[in-house]
């Protein structure tokens, strides 16, 4: 059967096309892999909507992070900071799909667009409607800076984004580096990640310590690959956490590293801006828990109502991750401004406010669900055959200044004092990166 005739015969319905793919899963696919990019990334939304909580003090609307105003709460953290996930099953899936793409000539030749374009395209709308947003407000007299925080509050999920594509363009460079050297390359890119943080802290250079965002996660990263070759890794799972416990407690007891894993406002140091070893650290005890959920994982998931529901989770994972944000500012803004601030003064952190959490994240839910539905046709990869897609160097290029842009509205929102009020030069790079990208230029 052709691949056109595969997919005429196949539902055209989310959830009906899901099970017709769990139905059809080869019993040899790592199912796991899903199922922790699922859990991992529906940590990160609980994490936010559980610690950035709006509040009214002194008639006004505020933001607050809630790991610096309750020290305990740094501790959780070790739970909500699953970024070692993403880039562990990360790079088993991407070496996986380049090892099979590089086998075929089109395909290979095709792999980076087609790669990118399910992380690239999800990005256009929420882009596009807050770049509308603020072109509104700005014309309603909304301050500048207003509108920077709020886009940037929107918007900041985007700087794992563009950490994560960078990694996946790297992806034909790492796996020749995996095949040639093996572990060694992990223990190479760790060793690397030490030596900046001992020169950076010790010698106060700390410029240095952006290098790490390299040497970290692409460490980790190239643990994917391992994992997609080791014949018994389950064997190596309590070493795992055995190292990423022993290393925690060397860096935060000994060394004075923070105890939280993201970045909390007015400290002096963050574990994850740049990212400092403790990431490698707690990365090497969440890989050390993957490997021995696994086998459990895989057994669970043979069960076809549960796999096509991981299947589901998987194809609007990106929609769900962007919006997620967006949910909860228009919840936060609508119980300010049109219900007259209900729910909003009582203190973050007390009883009573942890309490009524649970009805926070089901109304965050419930305005999340119609983005998700609405652009999750957003995810849907490239409809071109293998040879009408854009070359690698214009995908990368594509990419690069995606990434561009994505970084500046990560970092100060897409506010702008100019006569639209609005950043266009950041809008204008994600948008017309994401169409050099992934769409052809030129003939052949």
């Amino acid at each position: 059967m052709t691949t056109s005739q595969t997919e005429e015969k196949m539902p055209k319905g989310l959830l009906s096309a899901a099970r017709w793919a769990a139905e059809r899963t080869p019993e040899t696919r790592n199912r796991a892999v899903d199922l922790y990019r699922a859990i991992a990334i529906m940590f990160v939304i609980l994490g936010h909507w559980l610690l950035v909580a709006g509040v009214i003090r002194d008639g006004e609307l505020q933001f607050v992070i809630l790991l610096a105003e309750q020290r305990w709460t740094h501790y959780a953290t070790w739970l909500f900071q699953v970024m070692p996930v993403f880039f562990f099953v990360g790079g088993f899936s991407n070496g996986l799909s380049w090892t099979s793409a590089r086998k075929d000539p089109v395909k290979k030749n095709a792999w980076a667009a087609s790669r990118l374009s399910r992380l690239l395209k999800p990005t256009v709308p929420i882009v596009i409607v807050w770049a509308l947003a603020g072109l509104v407000a700005h014309a309603m007299g909304v301050p500048v800076e207003l509108i920077s925080d709020a886009s940037q509050a929107a918007l900041v999920p985007v700087w794992f984004l563009a950490v994560y594509i960078v990694m996946t363009m790297a992806v034909p460079v790492t796996v020749a580096v995996w095949d040639g050297l093996g572990i060694w390359s992990v223990v190479l890119l760790a060793l690397g990640a030490i030596a900046v943080d001992a020169i950076a802290f010790g010698a106060d250079q700390g410029w240095l310590r952006w290098v790490n965002y390299a040497f970290v996660w692409l460490a980790v990263h190239q643990l994917g690959y391992w994992w997609r070759d080791a014949e018994r890794p389950k064997t190596w799972a309590l070493g795992f956490i055995a190292l990423g416990v022993a290393w925690l407690y060397l860096l935060i007891v000994q060394f004075g590293f923070p105890v939280a894993m993201v970045s909390v406002p007015g400290a002096e140091m963050s574990n994850t801006r740049p990212p400092t070893t403790a990431m490698l650290a707690i990365g090497a005890v969440q890989i050390g828990v993957i490997l021995l959920l696994t086998d459990l994982a895989q057994a669970w998931l043979q069960n076809v109502r549960a796999w096509t529901w991981v299947i589901v989770f998987n194809q609007m994972i990106m929609s769900i991750y962007l919006w997620h944000m967006t949910a909860l500012l228009i919840v936060v803004g609508l119980a300010t401004y049109v219900f007259g601030g209900v729910g909003l003064h009582e203190p973050p952190g007390t009883g009573l406010w942890w309490a009524v959490r649970p009805i926070w994240v089901a109304l965050f839910t419930v305005v999340l669900i119609p983005f998700v539905l609405i652009f999750v046709r957003f995810e849907a990869g490239s409809k071109t055959t293998a040879d009408k897609r854009p070359r690698p160097w214009q995908a990368m290029l594509g990419a690069v200044m995606t990434c561009a842009g994505l970084v500046v509205m990560a970092m100060v929102g897409l506010g702008k004092e100019n006569a639209f009020g609005v950043n266009w030069v950041a809008v204008g790079l994600v948008l017309l990166g994401v169409l050099v990208a992934t769409r052809r230029m030129g003939r052949g």
